[in-house]
């Protein structure tokens, strides 16, 4: 059949068309290889400028040339159809496998024959927690997940302690090694001591690093083998005294002695709330609230186990998987890593609890990486065609440059996305790429930081999310050199608190509560 397919393919037939002009009677042959590729319009305007053809006839040479690939395109389906059938009739093709092909075919492109997708292990496991924590076991799960959250910490206390011990004892060495310079040492022996000691660093961290995420990997496995075992005990009647025992265990939260520097004390916040109506006929309530914070202490879990941080941890698991999520906006620069600046700190306070629901940040940002890169990397070849097509201008060349310069980085007013189930009350993190001009005081409406923040809010408003925290003034920390004159203070921020539903005016609801 391929051997017939292959033979009535490529054939080249000849398009013949007669007109006249005045008295003069004139032919247009044109050789097409068939299937024809290209759409009979656009071949049909090509001869028109190619030969320079009358506009009078121009119609009527469409007709014609779509008539005549049709009619030969169907005598090549014909003909192939013949052929097929005088295999299937000569015994060259297996008429069982031909049937179970077409009928495998047929099931899989019509949707009522098609068998039904089964649920990955992520949307099985994703269903049974969602169920368990709007259950009497959300208690249950919320006490074993502070206990991993509460060991990973400690783990991570011990890491810092080995660490400082580390550097407090190269320091020292370096110390006897300067006060020996040019005396009994050279340069060439303090730099070959600090290569030791940066390379003794990298060990160490790398194995905290290891050990961090076998800890991790281990409890995030315990835990969801856990969460499916519960919600298959819980749904056989016999076991009536465990589903007892979980409603009425008390709180129990498993209390450790907390480690130096790793206590983060509750500030007393100053906050404002308002609520605004957007929309010119059909309006729609917001909640703004103007909240002076950090940004990152809407992401750390806390120790303690008083009342308000189970109900804030509460509420952050109850909306999981739901149509109310929190997002947060984190200004980062064009670098796509958690090496430093806020990025670091947002990664230290991930790594902090294991994430039982999504990749850990490293591994998230990795995908963002290998996204960037095939982007930029089609946009760069697109650039280069419209180049050799012809279409030069002033920047054109800048623009190539910079791509081939900057293709791993992200530009001002593009972001990139983290989903977290381990943080305190955001499920979403928006990295928002922006430059020094935000601190200039010169920010427009076309301003890429600001574009940016409209394409967020896009992206809130199509994927149910209904709480963003920003920066309120673009910026994390507030400096004496910027325009704009503020006292020394953790940087403001603006949680917009978006209601469901819309009002035709402002008197038929009352704002809720935030």
């Amino acid at each position: 059949m391929k051997k017939n397919r292959e033979r009535f393919c490529n054939r080249e037939r000849e398009f013949v068309y007669e007109f006249k002009v005045g008295s003069q009677c004139l032919e247009l042959r044109v050789p097409l290889k068939f299937p024809v590729q290209e759409n009979a319009s656009h071949l049909h305007g090509h001869l028109m400028l190619l030969h320079n053809l009358p506009c009078f006839i121009e119609k009527d040479l469409k007709e014609a040339l779509s008539q005549f690939i049709e009619e030969e395109s169907l005598k090549d389906y014909d003909r192939d159809a013949e052929a097929a059938l005088e295999a299937v009739k000569s015994g060259e093709v297996d008429l069982h496998q031909l049937a179970s092909t077409w009928a495998k075919a047929y099931a899989e492109t019509t949707l009522e024959h098609a068998r039904p997708e089964e649920p990955s292990w992520d949307e099985e496991f994703a269903d049974v927690y969602h169920d368990l924590i709007h259950s009497p076991a959300s208690e249950t799960l919320l006490n074993l997940e502070h206990n991993y959250f509460v060991s990973i910490s400690e783990l991570i206390g011990e890491r810092d302690v080995e660490l400082k011990k580390l550097r407090e004892r190269q320091g020292i060495e370096m110390e006897k090694v300067m006060q020996e310079l040019g005396k009994s040492l050279t340069d060439q022996d303090v730099n070959s001591l600090a290569a030791q000691h940066f390379e003794s660093q990298q060990d160490l961290e790398n194995k905290w690093s290891n050990e961090l995420k076998q800890s991790t990997a281990i409890q995030k496995q315990e835990y969801q083998e856990w969460v499916m075992k519960l919600h298959q005990d819980l749904k056989n009647p016999k076991n009536s005294s465990l589903s007892e025992e979980i409603k009425v265990q008390p709180s129990q939260l498993r209390e450790s002695a907390e480690a130096n520097g790793r206590i983060y004390e509750e500030q007393r916040k100053l906050e404002e709330s308002f609520t605004i109506h957007l929309g010119a006929q059909l309006k729609t309530m917001h909640n703004l609230r103007l909240l002076r914070a950090d940004m990152l202490d809407f992401c750390k879990h806390k120790r303690s186990h008083r009342s308000g941080v189970k109900l804030h941890r509460l509420q952050t698991a109850l909306s999981l998987y739901s149509t109310s999520l929190c997002g947060l906006v984190l200004l980062v620069d064009n670098r796509i890593n958690s090496y430093s600046g806020i990025k670091r700190d947002f990664a230290t306070v991930c790594q902090e609890c294991t994430d039982f629901h999504f990749p850990r940040i490293e591994e998230q940002l990795e995908v963002v990486q290998q996204v960037v890169l095939y982007a930029r990397t089609q946009r760069r070849s697109k650039l280069k065609e419209s180049h050799d097509s012809g279409n030069r201008n002033g920047g054109s060349d800048d623009k190539t440059k910079n791509a081939d310069r900057n293709y791993l980085n992200i530009l001002p007013g593009e972001f990139y996305i983290t989903r977290h189930s381990n943080l305190s009350e955001i499920h979403v993190a928006f990295h928002l790429c922006v430059d020094d001009n935000v601190k200039s005081g010169n920010i427009t409406a076309r301003d890429p930081a600001i574009m940016g923040l409209r394409n967020i809010l896009k992206v809130c408003c199509t994927h149910d999310i209904t709480t963003i925290s920003i920066p309120l003034l673009l910026v994390h920390d507030m400096s004496e050199g910027a325009s704009y004159k503020i006292p020394d203070q953790p940087s403001s921020k603006l949680r917009l608190i978006k209601n469901k539903g819309s009002l035709r005016n402002s008197g038929q609801e009352e704002p809720r509560a935030t």
